[in-house]
């Protein structure tokens, strides 16, 4: 029994987001205000690769419940997520107050790791995210402090080239 638990939450997930719905950006320097909105969807010019940082400046909604922020190898269909996802964040609000990341390899998503020094978001307030790919992992930093470092589960890193967010946010900036 726990062995067929393990192999459904690992087996791939619908996301809840529809595509017609997600907006869509080519690069930083085109961003409107306008097309910030959430869900949304984004086009990393030219994928990742060490020493590219991506930033996020928003503000978590007065009455959260989740966010989440993707990193994937394409844009997926119908609101399926693609096969590679590079790094999912999931932050979780209410009593359980978590930032769960995982990946998907061949869409089989990997286990959620959860340990944080500290949840850095508070309703209502602003914060501003940095995703620094670098080698071999990313590290994720909120307002200039390290929450995490992920390790590189995805190959090649330049097929990364897509942004995904989505849930109780406003996204003010991406750079």
């Amino acid at each position: 029994m726990a062995t067929e638990q393990s192999v459904a939450t690992r087996e791939r997930k619908r996301w809840k987001i529809d595509c017609r719905e997600a907006k869509e950006c080519v690069s930083s320097e085109q961003q409107t205000e306008n097309k910030l909105t959430v869900p949304f969807r984004g086009h990393i010019t030219g994928g990742l690769h060490p020493g590219r940082k991506l930033i996020i400046v928003g503000v978590v909604d007065h009455h959260p419940d989740r966010f989440y922020v993707a990193l994937t190898c394409g844009q997926g269909t119908r609101g399926e997520p693609p096969h590679d996802v590079a790094l999912e964040i999931c932050v979780r609000f209410g009593g359980e107050r978590q930032v769960l990341r995982r990946a998907c390899v061949g869409g089989t998503w990997t286990d959620p790791d959860s340990a944080i020094p500290f949840f850095p978001f508070i309703k209502g307030q602003p914060f501003k995210m940095e995703v620094e790919c670098q080698s071999g992992r990313f590290r994720v930093m909120v307002d200039a402090q390290k929450l995490f470092d992920f390790q590189h589960r995805v190959a090649p890193l330049h097929g990364v080239d897509t942004l995904w967010i989505k849930g109780s946010l406003t996204i003010n900036k991406l750079g």
